[in-house]
Parts: C-alpha cells; structure tokens; sequence
C-alpha cells in the first residue's frame, strides 16, 4: 500500500468512527433529525432484540422519539469498535462494517422522577452492528442492528 492509500484509510476510519458517535449522541440527546440525517435514504434499523421495531430509519426515529420519553435520561457507552472496510484490491472500497459493543444506562421516568436525580435504573447491554457505505455526503448508515445480551432494572 502507498502512503495515500494508507491515509485514505486513516481517514475512512475517522470518519466511520465520528459516525457511530453521532449515532450514540443523536440517540441520547433525542436529535432525531440528525439521527436520520446519518442515515442513507434506504437506510434501516433493527431494534428487534431489544423489543423494539425493526424498518426505515425514518419510521425508527419516530418509534424512538416515543419510546425514548420513557428515558429522560440516557447515556450510550460504545466501546470495543471493530472498524471492517471493504478492500478494494489493496485500497478501500466504499462500504464498510463496524462491530462495537454498548453499555446504555438509562433513567426510567416515573412519579418519583423531578429532573434532578440521575442515577440509573435500568441499564441495557450488548452488540451493535453498523453497515455504512460511502457517499457524495461521506460516510451514513445503510443499516444497524441492536444485538441485545442483557438488561438489569433496578428499584
């Protein structure tokens, strides 16, 4: 490989990588514009093992946007990122995949919630897998998928 094929490589990286972040910030902040936005126009998602939907990013930021009012409080923590991106004969190619693992603590609303305590009580674990493919825009999404292993919920 050449030097400008490893840097474009670097690059892709970086650029998937602050892909996923976006991803994990859109969903803890609720911005579910830019949620669709890091989406391609075809692009799904796969909430299924968590117990949720599984469709267009679009029809998944408007179950999400309901859903997640249960969950003022929301922090994803995705780790362990396996960035995957397709080889081109030695140069990168224009879809790549990303495996990372997540730890989702979250506070569930209820009567005893005023805005102020921030203590989880119901936390979620597992995989994600993230297909990305690049276009005229850079790197978006063509599909997650949420591999649920395990959830605690605690009083």
């Amino acid at each position: 490989m050449t030097q400008r094929v490893d840097l474009a490589t670097v690059m892709d990286r970086l650029a998937i990588d602050e892909v996923v972040s976006g991803y994990a910030v859109a969903v803890d902040d609720g911005d579910w514009a830019a949620y669709r936005a890091l989406f391609t126009a075809a692009g799904r998602a796969d909430y299924s093992s968590a117990g949720g939907i599984e469709g267009p990013a679009g029809e998944v930021a408007d179950w999400l946007a309901e859903t997640m009012q249960l969950f003022p409080v929301r922090q994803h923590l995705v780790v362990n990122r396996l960035i995957r991106l397709e080889d081109q004969g030695g140069s990168p190619g224009d879809s790549a995949e990303v495996r990372a693992d997540f730890l989702n603590p979250m506070r569930l609303a209820g009567p005893e919630f005023d805005g102020t305590v921030t203590a989880p009580n119901f936390v979620a674990a597992g995989r994600y897998t993230f297909a990305l493919a690049r276009t005229r825009d850079g790197w978006r999404l063509t599909r997650v998928t949420v591999h649920e292993k395990w959830r605690h919920m605690s009083a």
